[in-house]
């Protein structure tokens, strides 16, 4: 795994395993606390090591040459994954965890379609099949 260009599965199967270990912290940090000032605690912190990266890697001095579509579509961005979490957080506040990170996780069926809509990716029938598991796994954990 020492490959570059193999990086990015490394890099995704942390990102798996932080994602999970989120969801466990959250619900138990969150027992007694409103939603959306724990969303807010949490978006600091996120905040504060993003940063932390960004200047320990000297990747501040890139910020004048973001162009302005550039700034826009990470504004976008920055406000869909805030409306996200605001309604992760609820949704586990009030559910069940267990319910509530596969139905989240259906975000990865509505990427590949958003992604072959507007980013003309291509659609496979591997994808195809995939998304439908996806799905169909989703249902079968919640209901």
């Amino acid at each position: 795994m020492s490959d570059k260009k193999n990086m990015w599965l490394l890099l995704a199967l942390l990102s798996a395993v932080f994602a999970a270990l989120t969801s466990i912290l959250a619900k138990i940090g969150i027992e007694d606390v409103d939603s959306h000032l724990a969303t807010a605690i949490r978006t600091l912190v996120v905040v504060g090591m993003s940063w932390l990266m960004v200047f320990i890697t000297h990747s501040h001095t890139g910020i004048t040459a973001i162009s302005g579509k550039s700034w826009l579509f990470l504004i976008l961005s920055g406000l869909a994954t805030g409306a996200s979490w605001l309604c992760y957080f609820y949704a586990i506040k009030v559910g069940d965890v267990s319910k509530v990170v596969p139905i989240d996780k259906l975000s990865v069926v509505i990427t590949i379609v958003l992604a072959i809509i507007f980013l003309h990716e291509e659609f496979t029938l591997k994808t195809g099949i995939g998304a439908a598991l996806i799905t169909a796994g989703t249902l079968l954990m919640v209901l």
